[in-house]
């Protein structure tokens, strides 16, 4: 496919948090034409996958909602950035060129290097294991025990939210619970846990070793039995950069300088957890994924006016933790997401992780609102559109 030398063809890889909120804002200018390249043909809401698990919520929106209509969709995954030659090759068989390219793929369960997690465990980290593990526990008596593995946020969501759903489930934290958390945060958490029922299990000799059909071995000897295993032990990034010949760190991300542009090449720059800013990593959350989907459009614009982009700042407010429907702590932190030892807990923090759900998909709607209505190019022409060779 030739490139028309009077448009700008940007390709975003990734449909989540960071991919849309970049697509939406680049898709506003004149001029510009934005595919979106997504595995999936809807929005996933990853904050409330654990909600899928128990029903409360089926955490999937239409493309059409938080979608700008001046953004096209392809239903693929990509393979291989050939970026040289400026090209991306799809799983389907097709090929896109681009002028620019964010890097927004995302991340998933890490379950590599555990004997036994890949084949018996179960995640929450993706649409299709969410629903899998849902499925999963459909078919197991409400009274068979179910272990989670991993005390991060993710962790202890699920197993709130099965615990208040009637789950018997034992929380192994490998380490301490709700590391993230300050330690006046972590209280209420644990409170909140034990009033559900959660068997919670800390320390250093809590670390899983091996995963077994009925079981999880722990360091220290100990054997966990449990019907059904979740593993939420963190996450991990695909490995689309490292095979492109991008430069990664060690967890895969794509390094970019400040401004989120690749190390290698000032065509492409990133967005969300699957990229890393050097000397400068951050956590992999939602919170940071918007903000850093509009650091990588307005990277772009900048180049495209002919200006230098400037360094992406991210402020951070805090985290909200959802403990079942009724009760969640939220945890405040200092803009360079610091924590302090402010938090809220009970009924009141519930509403403000619903609050923050909710305003977060609006943010997207909003974009997708302002990414349709696009002005025409002076000679009235429309955007050509990038279609797959």
């Amino acid at each position: 496919m030739s490139r028309n030398s009077e448009n700008i063809e940007v390709v975003v890889l990734g449909g989540g948090y960071g991919g849309v909120k970049a697509a939406n804002r680049l898709a506003r200018r004149a001029g510009v034409s934005v595919t979106l390249v997504n595995p999936r043909p809807d929005f996933v809401e990853r904050i409330r996958l654990h909600q899928l698990v128990t029903g409360s919520d089926d955490a999937v929106e239409d493309f059409g909602e938080v979608l700008g209509r001046n953004v096209r969709l392809v239903v693929d995954t990509a393979t291989l950035i050939a970026h040289a030659e400026r090209r991306v090759s799809l799983a389907g068989g097709g090929t896109l060129v681009y002028d620019h390219l964010v890097y927004a793929v995302g991340s998933g369960a890490s379950v590599h290097g555990v004997p036994g997690a890949a084949e018996f465990a179960h995640t929450v980290a993706d649409l299709d294991g969410a629903r899998r593990l849902r499925s999963t526990l459909a078919e197991t008596p409400a009274t068979a025990p179910v272990t989670v593995v991993g005390a991060g946020l993710t962790g202890v969501e699920t197993a709130a939210e099965l615990a208040e759903a009637g789950r018997h489930v034992t929380l192994v934290c490998g380490g301490v619970l709700g590391p993230s958390l300050h330690a006046r945060g972590r209280r209420p958490v644990a409170r909140r846990l034990a009033a559900l029922g959660v068997r919670v299990l800390e320390g250093a000799g809590t670390r899983v070793t091996e995963v077994t059909r009925d079981a999880v071995r722990l360091a220290d000897g100990r054997d966990v039995t449990g019907a059904v295993t979740v593993w939420t032990a963190g996450f991990r990034v695909p490995d689309l950069a490292a095979r492109s010949g991008l430069s990664t760190d060690a967890h895969g991300r794509l390094v970019t300088d400040p401004t989120l542009t690749s190390v290698d090449d000032d065509r492409i720059v990133a967005a969300g957890d699957a990229g890393v800013i050097t000397g400068r990593p951050f956590r992999m959350s939602c919170q940071a994924a918007v903000q850093l989907g509009t650091g990588a459009a307005d990277t772009i614009l900048r180049r495209i006016a002919g200006k230098s982009p400037a360094p992406v700042r991210l402020l951070f407010a805090g985290q909200c933790l959802s403990l079942g429907r009724e009760e969640d702590v939220t945890q405040f932190s200092y803009p360079d997401d610091r924590v302090n030892a402010l938090h809220l807990s009970g009924r009141p923090a519930a509403g403000v992780k619903e609050i923050a759900c909710r305003s977060t998909l609006r943010q997207l709607v909003a974009g997708a609102r302002k990414a349709g209505s696009r002005a025409v190019r002076e000679d009235g022409s429309g955007p050509r559109r990038n279609v797959p060779a």
